[in-house]
C-alpha cells in the first residue's frame, strides 16, 4: 500500500477547503448587519463570524475597540451598544491591520471616506474585497502537493510584500501632501490679514 497517498489525499483536501473559503465566505452586506445595538461581548462574538478565520479564538478584543475608538477610527459608543457604523467601520480595520498599522489604517480609511456615507463606502469595500478574495482562490489548485507549496507560498509572500510597499509608500506620500496643506493654511490667514490692513488705509494727504 502507497503509504504517501493518504498524505496526498489530506493535503488535496485542506487546499480544497481554502479555496472554497477564500471562494465563498464574504463579510455580510450593510443591509444584512443587525437593525438593533449590540453590547460589547456580543460586538466581539459577531467579528469573529464576520472576518475569515482559519483558527479559533478572535482577532478582535475589548481593548482593541476601545484603542480604536480613543484614537479616533470609531465613533464613540452608543451608551453601550454598537451599531451598523461600527460593524462596518470594525471589519475594515480588522481586515486593514493585518498588512498596515492601526495608525495608517485610520489614515487611509478617512482619506478614502471623505465625501461618501458609511453605506456607500462600506459596500465598496466589500466589493474590491470580494474580487481580491475571488481572484487568490482563483489561483490555488486543489493538485498541488507538498513539494509545489513552498514555491507557491513564498511567490504569494513576494507578492504581499510588494504590494504593502507600494501601499505604505502612497500613505506616505498622501501624508506629505497633507502636511504641506497644513503648513500653508496659517500663510493664507496671514495674506487675507494683511490684505484687511491695506483695504483701511487711509489715503495720503496731497
Amino acid at each position: 500500500m502507497d503509504k504517501t497517498k493518504p498524505q496526498i489525499d489530506d493535503t488535496r483536501e485542506k487546499l480544497r477547503q481554502l479555496k472554497q473559503k477564500l471562494a465563498t465566505e464574504r463579510p455580510v452586506g450593510w443591509k444584512e448587519f443587525p437593525d438593533i445595538g449590540l453590547y460589547k461581548d456580543q460586538v466581539l462574538s459577531y467579528m469573529h463570524r464576520q472576518l475569515i478565520n482559519f483558527e479559533e479564538g478572535g482577532q478582535l478584543t475589548s481593548a482593541m475597540v476601545n484603542n480604536y475608538i480613543k484614537d479616533g477610527l470609531l465613533p464613540r459608543a452608543d451608551g453601550k451598544k454598537y451599531n451598523r457604523e461600527h460593524l462596518a467601520g470594525l471589519t475594515e480595520i480588522c481586515l486593514l491591520k493585518q498588512v498596515l498599522s492601526v495608525k495608517d489604517t485610520g489614515f487611509l480609511l478617512k482619506h478614502v471616506q471623505k465625501g461618501k456615507d458609511h453605506e456607500t463606502f462600506y459596500m465598496n469595500f466589500i466589493e474590491l474585497l470580494d474580487k481580491a478574495l475571488s481572484e487568490t482562490a482563483g489561483r490555488l489548485d486543489t493538485e498541488w502537493d507538498m513539494e509545489t507549496l513552498p514555491d507557491i507560498a513564498l511567490s504569494l509572500a513576494i507578492s504581499s510584500y510588494c504590494s504593502k510597499l507600494a501601499c505604505e509608500r502612497l500613505i506616505r506620500i498622501m501624508q506629505q501632501a497633507d502636511l504641506q496643506d497644513t503648513q500653508k493654511k496659517p500663510d493664507r490667514k496671514h495674506d487675507r490679514k494683511q490684505d484687511g490692513k491695506a483695504g483701511h488705509r487711509s489715503e495720503p494727504e496731497s
